[in-house]
């Protein structure tokens, strides 16, 4: 039977919707198309159980083609748009969605249940990070535009004329996450990046949140219409299976994910499996070590015990830089502290049943591990809804070393484990168990800082940021930020999906050689028509 949904208009290549046109979601029942279902996305109230909404449809196979060749075909045109047109796109993305605060902070409250007030500050990150983006454009040295002049002498062979810039890869797929439903969703760090550096953005909605993503998805598409741009430059999919699909199309040049290990590990595979494999920049699991010395117990262990539960059990435990492990001396008499502060922590929504079920489920198996004692119990919230309880473990660095590849996991929730070191030799050799993070932390004071070098020597190889006496949750949208490290925290730990550098991601290097200067892009021209810094012979130029 013919699948009525993937007819091909043959006057523009493009599949007829049946005279419908495109929408981000509509809201529909399932229904049949020949021998497609379109199904429904429901989301649930995490406080509360009950549904969150009516319900999102998963995109048809002949949508997602459609929505896919508008990508394609924008993606020269968007390309080609002045750098202070792509400015005034982010920037007028950022107005329109703080106009309409008071209705998507409701929508995010009620599938997500974050609460109004974590919900508010986090919306204004989200549109920080699209002016950010803004203003990377107009200084424009993220073009890496670098120019060297013939020299006919140069040796070993003469040097023509060669000019270098970095230019957009094409459509985009970013798959959004659940655990921040704006700055790492349909509006987040990965779509602003991207249309940054001039690709059409295909998003692919976290199932967590569907309401609030076709929402943000229908404020975003009406900016890029206002702005007379081509409706490819930025779509919204739905669906598990519209996702995949997606990521092999050989219309998508480059994907950007944030989840489990599991999920990336396997859209990885599709990517770097295709006919023509393409980057895939994948945020994965956690652990994020800190490290506390004996010195800095004895100067400020109240402090640190307090500091290290707010971080664990920030946003219920659902943060990717949730310090995951805590390194503490032998002796370090904070146990008291650290149970009465963890057990004064009350029970939190978390996202959804599937991720309260997992944590559920991970902190017993942790409590129940022989190598391990319980110094806050898991214990069960039986309320409806999603609900997240603190539990904080103990062991010993040996027992750690013995068995990291258990201990060691990232548990998403609430829950942290305390590792003991009655040396330098066994913290180091814990430490060394440890896998790539996005974060490595050190609590020293000023007497510790000529014998920390073997320390900092295992953790610096093993994460993308380094911190001295703070806390890794917390991550500043600015120009030097990494939020990226080894494998499972990344699958390229040579990029940063926070920051202005994460358009990088997103192009790819061209050079000119020898061409005719009314060829050449704005950025390579002569006389520096954009005013942008550019390298000249080797030399930093404005």
């Amino acid at each position: 039977m013919t699948d009525k949904m993937s007819i091909v208009n043959a006057a523009n290549d493009e599949p007829a919707l049946a005279g419908r046109p495109l929408e981000a979601g509509r809201r529909l029942t399932p229904t049949w198309y020949g021998e497609y279902s379109m199904k429904l996305i429901e989301s649930m109230n995490p406080r509360t159980g009950e549904p969150a909404g009516t319900g999102v449809s998963e995109t048809p196979s002949g949508e997602l083609t459609s929505a896919l060749s508008l990508a394609k075909s924008a993606a020269r045109r968007y390309a080609s748009e002045s750098l202070a047109e792509r400015a005034l796109l982010l920037r007028a993305m950022a107005d329109k969605l703080d106009d309409r605060a008071d209705e998507l902070i409701p929508l995010a409250e009620a599938e997500t249940g974050l609460g109004k007030p974590r919900l508010t500050t986090e919306l204004a990150r989200t549109t920080f990070q699209l002016r950010l983006f803004a203003q990377v454009i107009e200084e424009g040295s993220f073009l890496e535009a670098t120019l060297d002049t013939p020299a006919p002498d140069a040796t070993p062979v003469p040097r023509p004329d060669l000019r270098r810039q970095l230019e957009a890869l094409g459509p985009v797929l970013v798959f959004a996450a659940s655990n921040f439903p704006f700055a790492f969703s349909i509006a987040g760090g990965d779509t602003a990046s991207a249309l940054a550096a001039g690709c059409p953005v295909v998003v692919k909605a976290h199932e967590g949140h569907p309401e609030l993503s076709r929402r943000t998805g229908e404020i975003l598409s009406s900016v890029v219409a206002d702005r007379n741009l081509p409706a490819g430059v930025f779509t919204v999919i739905f669906g598990q299976q519209a996702g995949r699909d997606a990521l092999v199309d050989q219309r998508i040049k480059a994907a950007g994910f944030t989840g489990s290990t599991t999920g990336g590990r396997a859209l990885f595979d599709l990517a770097s499996g295709r006919v023509d494999p393409i980057p895939f920049y994948g945020e994965l699991g956690s652990i994020n070590p800190t490290v506390v010395t004996k010195a800095a117990v004895r100067s400020r262990g109240s402090e640190i015990a307090s500091g290290f539960v707010n971080s664990f059990t920030l946003g219920t435990g659902q943060f990717c830089t949730k310090p995951g492990l805590l390194f503490l001396p032998i002796g370090h008499k904070l146990e008291a502290e650290l149970s009465e502060a963890v057990s004064a922590v009350s029970a939190t929504p978390m996202l959804n049943n599937r991720i309260a079920e997992s944590y559920a489920k991970i902190s017993a198996e942790l409590s129940a591990h022989p190598s391990i004692r319980s110094m806050v119990t898991p214990r069960l919230h039986t309320e409806p809804g999603a609900w997240g309880v603190p539990c904080l473990f103990v062991t010993s660095a040996e027992q750690f070393t013995e068995a990291a590849d258990t201990l060691g996991a990232e548990c998403f929730g609430p829950s942290s484990l305390i590792v003991e070191y009655a040396s330098k030799h066994e913290l180091i050799n814990a430490l060394q168990s440890v896998e790539g993070s996005l974060t490595a932390t050190i609590h020293g004071e000023q007497s510790d800082i000529s014998s920390l070098a073997p320390v900092l020597d295992v953790l610096r190889p093993r994460a993308g940021r380094l911190i001295w006496n703070g806390w890794p949750t917390g991550v500043a949208v600015a120009w030097a930020m990494q939020h990226g490290g080894p494998w499972p925290s990344s699958t390229n730990a040579l990029h940063t999906s926070v920051g202005a550098t994460a358009v990088r991601r997103w192009m790819r290097p061209v050079t000119y050689q020898s061409f005719p200067h009314d060829l050449l892009p704005p950025a390579l021209q002569d006389g520096n028509p954009l005013g942008i810094p550019r390298r000249v012979d080797g030399a930093l130029r404005r």
